[in-house]
C-alpha cells in the first residue's frame, strides 16, 4: 500500500551585519606649568668680637718698658732717693746737734754709709702671673630669613575627546522559506 507521505523542506534565513566599529580619541595635552619661586630676603647682622690684650705689665717684669714708662720709674726712683735722702740727712743732722747726749754719731752714720745693703736671693718668675691681661667681649651674629610665595599660574588643558558612534547594517541576503508537500 501507498502512504501519501508529508515531505517539509525548509531553508533557513539568512541576514548580513555589515558593521563599522565606533572610534574614541582622547588626548590629554599637558598642563601650562608656570611657577616661580622668589628667593628668601636673608639679612645678616653682625657685631664684631672685641679682644684686647694689656701686656704692659709682662713688658715691665722682662725690662722691655717703652721709653715712656721707663721715664716715669726713673722720674719716681728719683723722687723717692731725694726724699729718703733728704730724711736721712734730717735725722743725722739731728742726731749731731745732740752730740751732747751721748754715744758716738760720727762712728754710726758712718758704718751705715759704709754697709752694703743685701739684696733679697729667691726664686722670681718672670712675667709674673696675672701681668697679661686679656679682656674678650664675644660678637653676634643675627640672621633673619624671610621665605616668600611660591607664584603658582599654572593653568590645566581640558581633554580632547572625539568619538564616532558605531553602526550595524542589517541587510537580508536570503528570506527564510518552508514548502511542504504530499508524495503518494
Amino acid at each position: 500500500m501507498n502512504i501519501p507521505k508529508l515531505q517539509i523542506n525548509s531553508t533557513k534565513a539568512q541576514i548580513d551585519l555589515n558593521i563599522q566599529k565606533p572610534v574614541q580619541q582622547i588626548e590629554q595635552p599637558s598642563a601650562n606649568l608656570d611657577l616661580q619661586q622668589p628667593k628668601a630676603v636673608q639679612t645678616m647682622k653682625t657685631t664684631k668680637p672685641q679682644l684686647s690684650i694689656d701686656t704692659e705689665q709682662a713688658r715691665a717684669d722682662l725690662d722691655l718698658k717703652s721709653v715712656r714708662k721707663r721715664m716715669e720709674d726713673f722720674a719716681a726712683e728719683g723722687h723717692q732717693a731725694v726724699s729718703e735722702g733728704t730724711v736721712r740727712r734730717a735725722q743725722q743732722g739731728t742726731e749731731l746737734m745732740r752730740i751732747e747726749n751721748g754715744g758716738n754719731p760720727i762712728a754710726s752714720q758712718a758704718k751705715q754709709s759704709g754697709r752694703q745693703r743685701y739684696s733679697s736671693l729667691g726664686i722670681k718668675f718672670i712675667p709674673s702671673q696675672g701681668s697679661v691681661k686679656v679682656n674678650f667681649q664675644p660678637g653676634s651674629v643675627d640672621i633673619q630669613i624671610e621665605p616668600q610665595k611660591v607664584i603658582n599660574n599654572t593653568s590645566t588643558n581640558k581633554p580632547i575627546h572625539n568619538y564616532t558612534p558605531g553602526k550595524v547594517k542589517v541587510e537580508m541576503l536570503h528570506h527564510a522559506s518552508l514548502t511542504i508537500d504530499w508524495r503518494v
